[in-house]
């Protein structure tokens, strides 16, 4: 049964000034499964990504060999190294999970104060094993994530999970919470906020500092990821939706309405790519649009030895290009 909907109204901050993004050309290789939504680089040039029906892949660097390594029973969204070279799964359904080389998942964390995890999305790792990560909303589960769109109650939290098991929550009361990276000095954290439009830091070395916001993005932020460039890549799930930001401010029954409609006649992602690269200050270094016939919505995005690797939540493949010249 579809849950219910109790919309907080919300303006919108104006649409960004006019941009002329670069167009860049994409390959895609085609994945035994729907919603390979993020993507994580191993050091043969290997991808590794997760799909809608728990299972973990490893594709290799040509795109021509793709074998399941693991199923984490659950849904597997942002994945990132572990410094004992385990992979650290953000599972949506399960929590923070662990897969080792033998292809066996552990539960890292499934529960915060006795509340279990409603949509764990996206993490970073520091050198020492400490983790930061969102657990986007309280109120809605991964199967509806629009739901926690069109309501805009803030539910989200970013937490930081150290080595001896304790967990601090260090934001709250987001508007989604998505994709998490820190900075090169591993002394800020950045988070995108989906439903906000926007890319935040947190200085990490005052524990009374609040977050700011860095950059408004021209759509909906997912997860993002530093490249090996040094860069803070975003995949934006779309651009902004015009209906969307119509009815945010106004009466919440509108947004009722279209929470009820049939799934065919909801607002959609746009059929484009959009990737965006910031640096560590907030300036925008790469502005990236793509089209190809089968990819769109990216939600994942890595950047690695001059490549760059996309997932999505809404086809059946993943997309590459070269990591274009600064």
């Amino acid at each position: 049964m579809k849950s219910s909907i109790s919309p907080v109204r919300w303006t919108p901050p104006p649409a960004a000034a006019a941009r002329h993004p670069k167009n860049v050309a994409v390959e895609t290789v085609a994945m035994p499964g729907k919603g390979p939504e993020d993507t994580l680089i191993d050091d043969d040039g290997s991808v590794l990504t997760g799909l809608l029906d728990g299972r973990i892949l490893r594709v290799s660097g040509d795109g021509k060999t793709i074998t399941t390594v693991a199923d984490t029973g659950g849904r597997p969204l942002g994945l990132e190294w572990l410094p004992d070279g385990k992979v650290l799964i953000c599972d949506a359904n399960r929590g923070l999970l662990t897969l080792d080389k033998d292809g066996r998942i552990a539960t890292l964390l499934a529960e915060i104060d006795g509340r279990p995890m409603r949509f764990c999305n996206n993490a970073d790792v520091m050198p020492d094993g400490t983790i930061y990560f969102t657990d986007s909303s309280t109120r809605f589960g991964v199967d509806e994530w629009m739901a926690d769109l069109l309501e805009h109650s803030s539910t989200g939290s970013v937490y930081r999970l150290t080595p001896d098991g304790q967990v601090t929550q260090l934001a709250t009361g987001r508007s989604f919470p998505n994709g998490v990276a820190l900075s090169g000095d591993r002394r800020t954290l950045f988070w995108a906020e989906t439903a906000t439009y926007g890319l935040f830091k947190l200085d990490l070395t005052d524990p009374e500092a609040d977050p700011v916001q860095v950059a408004g993005i021209p759509g909906l932020p997912d997860n993002i990821a530093r490249g090996s460039d040094g860069l803070i890549w975003v995949a934006i799930g779309s651009p902004r939706n015009a209906l969307l930001d119509l009815l945010l401010p106004k009466q919440p029954v509108f947004r009722k309405l279209v929470w009820q409609l049939p799934e065919a006649l909801k607002p959609k992602a746009a059929d484009i790519i959009e990737i965006q690269a910031y640096d560590d200050n907030g300036t925008l270094v790469h502005d990236l649009r793509a089209k190809h016939p089968d990819f769109h919505m990216p939600t994942g995005v890595r950047e690695r030895d001059g490549k760059v690797w996309l997932g999505s939540i809404g086809t059946s493949s993943l997309a590459s290009f070269p990591t274009p010249a600064r």
